[in-house]
């Protein structure tokens, strides 16, 4: 076993570590998530936690660690005795993304289940990690089917394994740690909730640190056992002080002012539900345990709005994380002195200065600078009022400042045609482990679902042959059928946007960028990767290439220039060569092409011709598109639905594509499918 790099030698990342030890000394604060860049040390700092939280006592033999002092009434391996437990350190279990549905909550046996009527289960992970630490890296890559699961647990505090009656449940509550890096998708809100704390990392920018980073690590890789020897001493006072602050932590008292600031700050910034107010104040309360002290001050509830708000804020995927400093301060200033005990909430009358991992007064780090947020968009370069061309950072002759994107709406349902295999998701029909069942199959591998009345057709037969005598069904193994269901998957959605002279006008290429953060949104909600094609001038440029990470691509869209000729064709074939390497990639997720343009095209000889011929080669591989016709005044050309003649696809105007306008878009992107199939 690899000895695990010391908590107390990670250099800087004072939030992230402050954020671990508050859930070190409080547990119900609920978790952390870990936001930032790869190279930040979130993973080394998750798994450094395990070896300074203090040991957890079980029952000798459960492989669920019952509490002896509680054992859980139904637990798999219980009932238990009453007897002496055994200490063991606390268990740091790692989900992997790819992990099936019975890794993480258990298998049960279906088949002596059914023949001998007997509960063969094998615990998971969410049994592992029971009254421990589940650590799931790159947390907002998990599949939707085990962020499911995750989330039933993290709500009942318990896990339940249900095949066709058979069932078995045992305690599952832990510490849940997530890291992610946002440029790779975002969670989903449920989930995102679920996690009491959140914390933005980034690397240093300063060269002194980066080097201490660069020299610790250096000599970690070169002397594992030397170089945590030598931080065993800073490790057993932070150890020793967990131990201090989770004793003291129940006579820390949280006055009617702290409460007053918690939920006017949790009003103020407009956040759902109730959780927030909760888990503010059981933080506000781990740090006055964690600074030595038995009253909770206003500094105490600065310090939790910062960790335990800013993911719980956001309405949309597009939105900065993070919080307003000053309205934070203002609010806590205007309802500080109103404690009802009469006390003000922000005086400290003790020290509180005792140097901690944070490196600031009482372990509280210096909040960072937060990251920039919706003041920033008017340092953008702009176009004059008469809507001129004005060059930007970089840009040359012709081009005009990005537009802003209109007001996003709610878009019709775009889909593939058929039945795919891909990951799970919410946009098209595909057979998937979850849905509605549709048939049966033999198992390929594990028996995952079974399909009860196709496995009992299946050994009825052989009944007399197999000497069955009792009432029982004597089944084996060949007779065994998996459920096929039909659910639905996520795509690959290419976006092609035309970003020309002639869509340059300014209102019609901010309706234009509208409509397509309009369609972004709607590839985050039904769990898409997204990529970002633009043509104009002589080329085509991948912008963003395939990512899962929509916000991303909602920031690219914003600063895209626009101006020059109109590449049509090369546009068409610089799609076809991002999905060609995508098909390589990612061979089950099917694409679908948005192309956005008016059907112009201009440059280069011959333009129509060659933007028709690269049109058909993407026909011509099967690939599903939508053209979103841009074209505006009162005489249209109609060339984009030419356009879309060419692709075997479907047109539809800016008006259509709103999901209140006229109803038949997914009828028609699936007729264009059954003509091509045809």
């Amino acid at each position: 076993m690899s000895t695990p790099y010391p908590f107390t030698a990670v250099v800087g990342q004072d939030d992230l570590r402050l954020a671990l030890l508050l859930n070190a000394v409080s547990p119900q604060v609920g978790g952390v998530l870990v936001r930032g860049e790869k190279g930040t040390a979130k993973s080394t700092a998750v798994r450094a936690l395990a070896a300074l939280m203090p040991e957890t006592e079980v029952v000798p033999g459960c492989r669920f660690s019952c509490d002896p002092a509680a054992p859980d009434p139904s637990c798999p391996d219980g009932p238990h005795e009453s007897r002496p437990g055994v200490r063991r350190p606390t268990a740091l279990v790692e989900l992997p993304v790819g992990a099936s549905e019975d890794r993480l909550v258990g298998a049960l046996d279906i088949e002596r289940a059914l023949a001998e009527g007997v509960k063969a289960f094998e615990p998971g992970l969410l049994a592992g990690a029971h009254r421990g630490i589940l650590y799931v890296d790159e947390v907002n890559l998990l599949n939707d089917h085990l962020v499911d699961l995750l989330l039933d647990a993290a709500a009942m505090g318990a896990s339940y394994v249900e095949r066709e009656g058979v069932s078995v449940r045992h305690a599952a509550r832990f510490l849940l740690v997530g890291t992610m890096n946002p440029e790779e998708g975002e969670l989903r809100p449920q989930l995102l909730d679920r996690f009491g704390l959140t914390v933005e990392v980034k690397a240093s920018r300063e060269p002194e640190q980066r080097v201490e980073v660069v020299r610790r690590r250096l000599a970690y890789d070169d002397a594992p056992e030397e170089f945590t020897a030598r931080w065993a001493g800073e490790e057993a006072a932070v150890r020793q002080r967990i131990l201090a602050a989770r004793e003291l932590l129940p006579s820390v008292r949280l006055g009617e002012g702290a409460l007053l600031q918690i939920a006017a700050t949790c009003g103020a910034f407009e956040v759902d539900g109730m959780r927030a107010d909760i888990v503010m104040a059981r933080t506000a309360t781990a740090l006055a345990a964690w600074a030595g002290r038995t009253d909770v001050l206003a500094e105490d509830v600065r310090q939790a709005a910062l960790l335990a708000l800013p993911h719980r804020r956001r309405r949309n995927p597009f939105d900065a994380p993070g919080l307003d400093e000053d309205k934070l301060d203002e609010t806590l200033e205007r309802f500080g002195g109103q404690n009802g005990d009469g006390d003000e909430a922000g005086n400290d009358d003790g020290d509180g200065d005792g140097p901690g991992p944070g490196g600031g007064p009482g372990g509280q780090p210096e909040p960072d600078d937060g990251p920039p947020g919706d003041g920033d968009v008017a340092a953008r370069p702009e176009a004059d009022e008469a809507g001129k061309p004005q060059a930007g950072p970089g840009g040359g002759a012709g081009e005009r400042a990005p537009a802003r994107a209109s007001e996003p709406f709610r878009t019709k349902v775009l889909s593939v045609p058929g039945i795919g295999e891909g990951a799970a998701g919410r946009r098209s029909r595909a057979r998937t482990d979850r849905g509605r069942t549709t048939g049966a199959r033999r198992p390929r591998g594990a028996l995952t679902t079974l399909h009860l009345a196709a496995t009992v057709r299946a050994a009825a037969p052989h009944q007399r042959v197999r000497g069955r005598s009792g009432p029982g069904l004597v089944v084996r193994r060949d007779d065994l059928r998996q459920a096929v269901r039909e659910g639905h998957e996520s795509n690959l959605v290419l976006f092609v946007v035309d970003a020309s002279g002639s869509m340059a006008a300014r209102q019609r290429m901010s309706a234009v960028k509208g409509a397509v953060l309009s369609l972004l949104l709607d590839a985050y909600q039904r769990r898409d990767k997204v990529g970002l094609v633009t043509f104009r001038g002589a080329a085509a440029e991948v912008v963003l290439p395939p990512t899962s990470s929509v916000d991303a691509a909602a920031a690219r869209l914003e600063s895209l220039p626009t101006g020059g000729r109109t590449p049509l064709a090369a546009g068409l074939l610089r799609a076809h060569d991002v999905l060609r390497v995508e098909r390589l990639r990612d061979p089950a997720r099917r694409p679908l092409v948005v192309v956005v343009t008016d059907g112009r095209a201009t440059g280069g000889p011959q333009p129509v011709a060659l933007a028709g011929r690269a049109a058909r080669l993407l026909a011509s591989e099967g690939t599903a598109s939508v053209v979103v016709d841009c074209e505006a005044g009162p005489v249209r050309l109609g060339l984009a639905g030419q356009l879309a003649g060419e692709l075997d696809g479907t047109a539809v105007t800016l008006d259509e594509l709103r999901a209140d306008s006229i109803a038949g878009l997914v009828r028609d992107v699936q007729g264009a499918g059954t003509r091509r199939a045809a």
